[in-house]
């Protein structure tokens, strides 16, 4: 194959670079698959928020899936927040996971980058880097990395010290000098000295371009995006604004046209395309284990607690109660959720223990007589008619899924209290993404555009009430 046809992109920034990136995930698969690329990569700010949903995308779309981060690395210790702005509180880095090592320790980056080094930005230090160095390639980044930057500036002894650095950290064949071309006269002038750079520090380099958005002609769309972000204007005079229109996703041949006088770098971008092999083991269940008292089993421990609670619950318990209960439990222990009821049931009895409010409970979680026999929630399912098969159901592949709510004052002690039960690695909290509604973003749009606001008004009052439509929807 052609070198031509062999280039992959290594940096690219999907929605989830927020309110930056404009790559959505099924287009960028679509326009990889139509240059005939073999694989791409994701390379988000700061975050792996798509890593997953981008990996089950790109396997099922045949293209391989290189998952990665464009990280903020403070210039000292992550702890410093002695800065004045951004761009004084970290460089970017590019980091692509070459195998499950090298995902791993991405994933253990990014949480620290939020948990310990948070300013402005979530942050990393060289500190960091060099404990979870393993199995992650590394790309000297954008003109915002630090490489760049001090040879930007002129500092060529400096530039070469931070490239030496990370070499040492990653290693010699998994540092890499990023060149860029997004026809910016800083990048033309930088270009040739990150090249003897490279050279003079024994590392290769690599041709990417900085993916903000699919095609040439998204340009004008991501500006609006950029001036949303900043609460700015576009006809707003020293606005942040992208200086060309070269940051889309660009073609193999455009690639080595630009890219000529260093054909290495495109190779080395190939090269890096085929060593970055991630599996990502995805449907299993692991589930925490209940710690039953002996000489209990978890199904008899979860037996005997069940009929403790309805003795509690009803006077004299009916046939139709006690074949309800048996049917529960016997499709509860086929499907091994037993652990599972033990556990919620553990928490919310922590709860009720403490006098922390606990919700009576919503969703199909209400149709078990089991969960109510536990007092996880407070609705007698019989009472009401509601069906166990909607919560649990053999022959439906999701797992269970209790909506429980506890006071908000209090609830930080029972996230505790689970947590340190079963271990900080086996709970976290899940994240909640805010999307732009379609009513919502004509306004935000006329307003950047500086539109009559009795305009955006009537045209947003179109869109129609219902949840989930789009402005596709609303067209037709």
């Amino acid at each position: 194959m052609a070198l031509r046809d062999e280039f992959v992109h290594l940096h690219v920034h999907t929605e989830y670079s927020l309110l930056d990136g404009m790559c959505r995930i099924p287009k960028l698969l679509a326009q990889v698959r139509e240059y005939g690329m073999p694989a791409v990569a994701v390379t988000d700010h700061g975050n792996l928020f798509c890593g997953v949903e981008f990996y089950q995308q790109a396997m099922k779309a045949g293209v391989k899936p290189i998952i990665g981060s464009e990280m903020y690395v403070a210039p000292g210790s992550r702890h410093d927040r002695n800065v004045r702005n951004m761009a004084e509180a970290a460089y970017h880095l590019l980091l692509l996971a070459e195998n499950e090592t090298g995902y791993k320790n991405l994933l253990r980056l990014s949480s620290a980058g939020y948990l310990e080094g948070f300013y402005y930005k979530p942050r990393v230090d060289k500190e960091l880097l060099d404990e979870h160095h393993e199995g992650l390639i590394a790309l000297s980044a954008c003109l915002a990395g630090e490489v760049a930057a001090e040879a930007g500036r002129g500092n060529l002894d400096a530039a070469e010290r931070v490239a030496c650095t990370y070499r040492d950290i990653f290693g010699q064949d998994n540092f890499f000098v990023e060149l860029q071309d997004e026809g910016l006269p800083e990048q033309h002038r930088v270009n040739p000295v990150l090249v003897k750079l490279a050279q003079k520090c024994g590392v290769g380099i690599v041709a990417t371009n900085d993916c903000h958005y699919i095609n040439r002609t998204d340009a004008f769309a991501h500006d609006i995006l950029l001036c949303i972000q900043t609460g700015s204007a576009v006809e707003e005079e020293g606005r942040l604004k992208f200086p060309t229109e070269e940051f889309y996703v660009k073609s193999p041949a455009e690639m080595a046209e630009r890219f000529s006088e260093w054909p290495q770098a495109l190779e080395n971008a190939a090269e890096i395309g085929h060593r970055c092999n991630v599996e990502l083991e995805l449907g299993q269940r692991l589930l925490p284990r209940y710690p039953v008292p002996e000489p209990h089993t978890p199904s008899s421990h979860l037996r005997e607690l069940v009929e403790k609670g309805l003795r509690e619950r009803y006077p004299k318990i009916r046939r139709e109660v006690r074949d309800r209960v048996e049917h529960e439990l016997a499709i509860i222990e086929q499907m091994n959720y037993t652990s599972y009821f033990l556990v919620v049931w553990d928490f919310v009895n922590f709860a009720r223990r403490n006098a922390i409010p606990v919700g009576p409970g919503r969703g199909s979680g209400t149709g078990s007589l089991v969960s109510y026999a536990l007092r996880i929630t407070d609705l007698d399912p019989l009472k009401y008619g509601l069906q166990f098969e909607r919560f649990v159901n053999p022959e439906r592949v999701s797992p269970p899924d209790f909506d429980i709510d506890f006071c908000y004052n209090r609830r930080e002690k029972v996230i505790n209290y689970v947590r340190e039960k079963y271990g900080d690695r086996n709970v976290s909290q899940i994240i909640t993404f805010g999307k732009m509604a379609a009513r919502a973003v004509i306004r935000d749009v006329g307003r950047v555009l500086n539109l009559p606001y009795g305009l955006v008004d009537k045209v947003a009052k179109l869109v129609p009430w219902q949840p989930g439509v789009t402005l596709a929807d609303a067209l037709e």
